[in-house]
């Protein structure tokens, strides 16, 4: 399995950083695009993917942040020819999200399809399928677990272990310090996890109190804690993206996450192509 890092950032506007979303490529049947952030298809072009080519959606949350552009996709990828439905997996609530996407543009479809006069509609429809914690989904040769995560106050929020190949990689979602994942992570050869950078978030007049920091961190997982989920989890190796915020001192981060977990750290970058197999970047 290949995992392409697509949009690596978070709420915050970055140029270098979209918003969350991933790549799961298990070959045939089983290029899953993890999470729809702002800019997902623009970053599925840059590394060399197309969004007809998407055999699933499968979302963590509903959060905007991770399915901001999840209409952008089902419009660019009938732009490319995509013929099939697409397929959403995600977590209850996600059917009505998508009903409101298609009642919303419904009018502005209509007129482009009668006036473009292209061959096929198909790939304008949306084929959802709710999820919930302990099922298993099975795309070609992969299979994938859904694990509940804690995210609270968000009801529903979901990490992911895959399976193929002989390989497992695990995808934490948004989520705090979490034995339900280290539990199911045990032993992959990759975790891609959140992280949030505490030190890297001062309090700033008009933008964000010391309570917005307090309550922010409260539900995604601290710099100083990431390195110790890996460790319990016995990982071969972690990745880290969805950086809050954006911008910080690599270094830095990556010191203070060795302390707990002496395998390979990667700091993720936008368009990062990562061997899930071999631990390491391609």
């Amino acid at each position: 399995m290949d995992l392409t890092l697509l949009g690596t950032g978070c709420p915050s506007v970055d140029i270098d950083r979209y918003g969350p979303a991933a790549l799961v490529d298990g070959g045939a049947a089983a290029r899953l695009l993890i999470d729809c952030g702002s800019g997902v298809t623009q970053r599925l072009v840059g590394a060399g993917y197309r969004g007809s080519e998407i055999d699933a959606v499968l979302l963590t949350h509903l959060h905007s942040d991770h399915i901001m552009d999840l209409f952008q996709l089902v419009v660019s990828s009938w732009h490319q020819g995509r013929e099939r439905p697409q397929r959403v997996f995600g977590p209850p609530g996600t059917r009505r999200y998508v009903t409101g996407l298609q009642d919303l543009w419904a009018a502005e479809l209509k007129q482009r399809i009668a006036h473009e006069r292209r061959p096929l509609t198909g790939g304008l429809e949306i084929d959802v399928h709710e999820i919930a914690g302990g099922d298993r989904l099975d795309f070609g040769n992969v299979s994938v677990r859904v694990v509940d995560v804690d995210h609270k106050p968000v009801r529903h929020a979901f990490g992911f272990i895959f399976e193929g190949g002989g390989e497992r990689l695990a995808i934490s979602g948004d989520t705090t310090y979490c034995p339900a994942l280290i539990r199911a992570a045990q032993g992959v050869d990759m975790l891609l996890h959140e992280v949030f950078i505490h030190r890297e978030m001062p309090v700033v007049e008009g933008v964000r109190t010391a309570e917005t920091v307090a309550n922010v961190g409260a539900y995604h997982t601290m710099s100083d804690v990431v390195g110790r989920v890996a460790r319990e989890a016995n990982v071969g190796s972690l990745a880290l993206t969805h950086f809050v915020p954006p911008r910080f001192d690599e270094a830095a981060l990556l010191a203070e996450v060795t302390q707990e977990f002496d395998g390979p750290v990667i700091i993720g970058h936008d368009l990062m192509k990562l061997h899930v197999g071999g631990r390491c970047v391609i």
